[in-house]
């Protein structure tokens, strides 16, 4: 049995958790998700607590079974509490804005970078430089903030590019003049 697929998922008050076919919905106070269960695995609502189960030991429904407890899992959390991912731009003339929607990022380049904000997240950027996403979907939360890293990902020698709060980078020393 998985170790992560046999954990009960415990519903918070105020999020409701509907089963019909193979579709899984979570409504809560910060929006509404649903995901499609792959064949052989179940979900069962008991009482404040929600069972993941598959239907045999085959290779392919263990390695599904503890994947779909989490993104069950990330659901509820996502509905009761939301995600948030902060970001800061390091570097001299490095900015960041909200145009509409679309995130605005100065980082070096030759021109503007407008990066879409997709339907479900909310964007803030304080100061010009720190940039913080927050949404109820824990996937595009993590992806949104993937790609606006990608655009100049920090260098070891400054420091300089677009990272995580939090996120240690591990700094070179530079060249150093041989006599």
């Amino acid at each position: 049995m998985s170790r992560v697929g046999k954990k009960v998922i415990t519903i918070p008050a105020g999020v409701t958790v509907s089963i019909s076919d193979s579709k899984v919905t979570v409504k809560g106070g910060k929006g509404e998700l649903s995901w499609t269960l792959p064949e052989g695995i179940s979900a069962a609502v008991e009482g404040e607590h929600l069972t993941v189960s598959r239907a045999d030991d085959s290779r392919k429904l263990r390695s599904l079974h503890g994947t779909n407890r989490s993104l069950l899992a990330n659901m509820v959390e996502g509905v009761s509490k939301g995600f948030t991912k902060s970001l800061e731009i390091v570097g001299v003339g490095f900015k960041a804005a909200v145009k509409g929607k679309a995130l605005d990022i100065n980082v070096g380049k030759s021109h503007p970078i407008l990066h879409p904000i997709p339907e479900g997240l909310t964007v803030t950027v304080t100061d010009n430089t720190k940039v913080k996403v927050e949404g109820i979907d824990k996937q595009l939360v993590g992806q949104f903030s993937a790609e606006v890293r990608g655009y100049y990902p920090p260098e070891p020698y400054k420091g300089k590019g677009i990272h995580y709060v939090g996120e240690h980078i591990r700094r070179k020393e530079g060249k150093s003049v041989g006599k």
